[in-house]
């Protein structure tokens, strides 16, 4: 009985080969893309561990340092794993611009009503 999950002559797999410039290009790409990316975990590591709640800095411009460094990751890994960064500048502010829009909307709803949580805490002592 003969598979036929093996196509043997598949134009698709003869043409998908690469040169080895191609192939240095890409593998240089994945580097840059794994070095980054470590880097940005690395700074995040560093600072939760380096920054307590009681050091130099104040622990709201921490938070913050952590979620603008988690965010840059998050958006690099879209533009880079999705393949999305290889796509037309109006593509990308389409689908970038409301999840943007939704995560600063969430930031806001979660330090309005935190605010909001603590002022009524704080009239009830």
């Amino acid at each position: 009985m003969e598979r036929d999950d093996l196509i043997v002559n598949d134009s698709y797999a003869i043409n998908a080969s690469h040169s080895e410039e191609a192939g240095k290009a890409i593998r240089k790409k994945l580097y840059l893309v794994t070095l980054l990316l470590t880097a940005i975990t690395v700074v995040e590591v560093f600072m939760g561990v380096a920054f307590k709640r009681n050091g130099t800095f104040a622990w709201e411009t921490i938070k913050l340092g952590f979620l603008v460094l988690t965010l840059v990751k998050a958006a690099y890994i879209v533009l880079v794993f999705m393949h999305l960064g290889d796509e037309r500048k109006n593509l990308k502010y389409v689908i970038l611009l409301p999840y943007a829009l939704f995560i600063m909307y969430l930031i806001f709803i979660g330090l309005y009503e935190g605010t909001a949580i603590q002022s009524a805490v704080s009239t009830w002592k």
